[in-house]
């Protein structure tokens, strides 16, 4: 019989969606979400997780448009992603441990 792992409490409290991120800040990638599709746009969180937006990943967010603050721009490694708020949205993040904003 297999075992699940204990999940840390305190951290899935601490995940949010990347589109509640600040500019400036540094988050890494605990999720992405997938499986829910819109009509027009697929599965949103396959296409992120096929671009490199993958668990454990570094990024940081670089710029938001005005106004409403889409899209919001971020930086994996060397590249550049404009999201949505709603692609955004699929991305769970979490703060970068001894990095601040």
């Amino acid at each position: 019989m297999h075992a699940e792992p204990a999940v840390n409490s305190a951290l899935v409290a601490d995940l949010v969606a990347l589109s509640a991120i600040a500019v400036g800040q540094t988050v890494v990638i605990h999720q992405v979400l997938s499986g829910a599709t819109q009509a027009d746009d697929g599965d949103v969180g396959l296409r992120l997780l096929e671009l490199g937006f993958v668990e454990g990943e570094t990024l940081r967010v670089v710029a938001q448009g005005f106004p409403g603050h889409e899209p919001i721009a971020v930086r994996i490694g060397s590249t550049t992603f404009a999201l949505r708020r709603f692609e955004a949205d699929h991305v769970m993040v979490a703060a970068v441990p001894g990095v601040t904003a």
